[in-house]
């Protein structure tokens, strides 16, 4: 199990910033309003999961007493999100691609943050060997609208190709989608960690596009932080607080990827210590600084816009779906 001491000595060592209560005036904040923060408790998705694993004593330095995983039958992503709009949970870390058309239809979340960028790899057969190739092939995703599907819209939309009608789409589940994908029943496939570790270990296909290293899909966050609008309306310090905690966290899954990895496997978010300390080495999360969440939100809600999978422009996107003031002030305190 991860020790608090062992989170709270890397914070010490100046590693994600100030330890919590050490920067001048931090002792004056006031306390968080509510003493009570959930999140869910998804199995799926380690590059945002991990974060979530480590924040959870953060969380409790910050003041949250009352720290909550809700768990969400068969780990839908449709149900995550309900449970976020409706208030059942406060704050959340997903996808870029799944967010935006939530917004888009009129779901009351707020985006906070950029979480990491590069998490999602396409990999292909024999007869994919470029984004262009998918047109008249079959793509594994997990369902129409899922974050895969969305992800790969977007990239058929920048090459000048339509989702609808260019690619046949077979929805399955992850699992089955890499026998499939092996036994060369569909053609090319989106991965989010683990399914890519899992398909390189197994050697199976290559890579046409990987999100952390090529242009443009690198340059911009594939994963952010999101909370309920209601929630950060009446707690504006518990969600900068809870913010906080979740930045630091990010920090920790970059230097201490062995001990993330570790808890990841001990709670049985991953089978194989392997697989999970590959994963929290191949996303860089060390770039939530750097990058600009609002610039991703425009990148991708133009693409999903050119696809057809919203209405909304960039722009009314950005103006009803984020809140940036608890951001810039925390890149402002956590510069140690």
């Amino acid at each position: 199990m991860m020790e608090r001491r062992a989170i709270l000595r890397a914070l010490s060592a100046g590693v994600v910033g100030s330890v919590i209560g050490a920067r001048p005036g931090f002792a004056a904040e006031p306390p968080p309003e509510t003493l009570r923060l959930r999140t869910t408790a998804q199995k799926g998705g380690l590059c945002v999961m991990g974060p979530k694993i480590v924040a959870e004593v953060l969380w409790r330095a910050e003041g949250f007493t009352n720290v909550q995983y809700i768990p969400i039958p068969g780990d839908k992503l449709e149900l995550r999100f309900a449970a976020l709009a409706s208030g059942v949970t406060d704050i959340e870390t997903t996808f870029v691609s799944s967010l935006i058309p939530r917004i888009d239809a009129g779901d009351p979340i707020v985006i906070l943050a950029g979480l990491h960028a590069g998490c999602f790899e396409l990999f292909g057969g024999e007869r994919v060997r470029a984004i262009r190739d998918l047109k008249g092939k079959t793509v594994a995703v997990s369902g129409v609208g899922e974050p895969d599907h969305a992800f790969i819209a977007s990239m058929l939309a920048y090459v000048g190709l339509d989702a609808r009608t260019d690619v046949r789409w077979v929805p399955v589940a992850p699992a089955e989608s890499i026998e499939r994908f092996a036994n060369g029943k569909v053609d090319a496939l989106i991965g989010f960690p683990t399914i890519p570790q899992e398909l390189r270990a197994r050697g199976l296909g290559h890579v046409v596009v990987n999100s952390t290293v090529d242009r443009p899909w690198s340059q911009y966050f594939c994963c952010l932080v999101a909370a309920n609008r209601e929630f950060v309306q009446k707690h504006p310090v518990a969600t900068k607080r809870a913010l906080r905690a979740l930045l630091k966290s990010v920090n920790v899954c970059a230097v201490e990827p062995e001990r993330v990895a570790t808890t990841a496997v001990e709670k049985g978010l991953v089978p194989r210590y392997e697989i999970a300390l590959q994963v929290m080495k191949d996303v860089p999360y060390a770039r939530w600084r750097d990058y600009d969440a609002e610039d991703s939100l425009r990148f991708y809600a133009l693409r999903l816009h050119e696809a057809g999978m919203i209405k909304s422009s960039p722009q009314k996107i950005i103006a009803q779906g984020t809140d940036w003031r608890f951001l810039n002030e925390l890149k402002k305190e956590l510069k140690g």
